[in-house]
């Protein structure tokens, strides 16, 4: 069977889905593996390292994806290279089906079997799959090292023979992956921190990181994570006491990286256009839910600007600002959603459609529309 990796056709996506590292076990699963010219370059890997782990490399998308059996791909492939595919190939990828829910029909037509990675359920069998764990743990990260960057102070405490300079203050709104990771790589860098979140179940783990926990605690809070792990909205009221407390702490803030979403509706506002006027001049916000509408209004997709004082950062996709881990753990992401669709005896595709990850994850098979968000809105 012929497993392709095309090159990314989304402006700014320097990832890739394939490493040398995972090539060699794709071929350990009886696979033939054909990576398009240049797949790699964004990611800093090479045609070569590719060729040398034994991979076929592919002048263009076409021929790439000629015949090929299953494709991976970082994002969703754009019309050519839908077009490209045979009908009956399996597509695995992160294909954001909630914000692009038309792209399911068009895979079902072209009788594309697609796996959105983005939804394999969060459950402990499934661990070494979930792909947005493992991204938004990196662009919790590279959040606290932009956000530092437009900052034009020091993040640590120091003490000098010209004197003391206190440390920063950050705040991190949302704690799931990424938000975790900022107020870790933000306690590593000396700072101090604090974080909110609307599951108090995330206390014990923001403490267990050196930080203070910030929310107000009531009944409505017992009930809002789902069983997915994901953040329920909240009420009005709710939101409303949780916005006075926030807008108390904010303003004492010096960085406040935001990270809150909700899969399938548009980013919640967390910091208001007078909260942001609270704030000390030379201040900085880094959202990391602006291509999602954002958690600040004032923030701008894909830009740094300066409002109020203040520096706003919506830089999107962060994953692939730190392209070069973000490929090798989502490629590992990758190989461990396939081999288990893979017997081993043959090397073919023998897919358990009653597995609950290929369920959750599937979105198109056999022509037709399955998974049931999709089905529900009429994809």
């Amino acid at each position: 069977m012929k497993l392709a990796i095309p090159k990314e056709t989304a402006e700014g996506e320097a990832r890739v889905a394939a490493s040398p590292e995972t090539v060699k076990k794709l071929l350990g699963l009886g696979l033939e593996v054909t990576v398009e010219a240049g797949a790699g370059a964004g990611s800093a890997i090479s045609d070569d390292h590719y060729a040398e782990a034994g991979a076929s490399i592919a002048p263009d998308s076409g021929a790439a994806l000629n015949d090929a059996d299953i494709v991976f791909k970082v994002g969703a492939p754009d019309a050519e290279q839908r077009a490209r595919m045979r009908r009956g190939a399996v597509l695995v990828a992160l294909l954001n089906p909630l914000g692009r829910k038309e792209d399911a029909a068009a895979y079902a037509a072209a009788g594309i079997d697609a796996f959105a990675m983005e939804l394999v359920p969060r459950i402990s069998r499934a661990q070494s799959m979930d792909a947005l764990s493992s991204q938004s743990n990196l662009a919790g990260y590279k959040a606290v090292l932009d956000a530092a960057g437009e900052y034009h102070r020091v993040l640590p405490m120091m003490m000098t023979a010209a004197g003391s300079i206190a440390p920063a203050r950050v705040f991190v709104m949302g704690v799931g992956v990424a938000g975790l990771q900022a107020i870790a790589t933000a306690r590593r860098l000396g700072a101090i921190v604090s974080a909110t979140d609307v599951r108090p179940a995330t206390k014990e783990q923001v403490e267990s990181l050196g930080a203070k926990f910030v929310m107000v605690e009531s009944e409505e809070t017992a009930a809002a994570e789902t069983a997915g792990g994901y953040a329920r909205e909240m009420s009005e009221d709710y939101k409303r006491r949780q916005a006075e407390l926030i807008a108390e702490t904010i303003a004492r803030q010096d960085i406040v990286i935001t990270t809150a979403l909700i899969p399938g509706r548009p980013a919640p506002t967390l910091v208001t256009e007078d909260m942001v006027k609270t704030m000390r001049a030379g201040s900085v916000i880094n959202d990391l839910a602006v291509e999602a509408g954002g958690n600040c209004p004032l923030s701008e997709p894909g830009k740094v600007v300066v409002k109020h004082g203040i520096t706003l950062i919506g830089y999107t996709n962060v994953p692939s600002r730190v392209a070069e881990d973000a490929s090798l753990l989502y490629a590992r992401n990758l190989l461990a959603f396939l081999t288990p669709l893979i017997d081993g005896e043959t090397g073919t595709l023998k897919i358990d459609w009653e597995d609950e990850i290929v369920q959750g994850a599937c979105l198109t098979r056999d022509g037709a529309v399955v998974h049931p968000l999709l089905k529900e809105e009429g994809a």
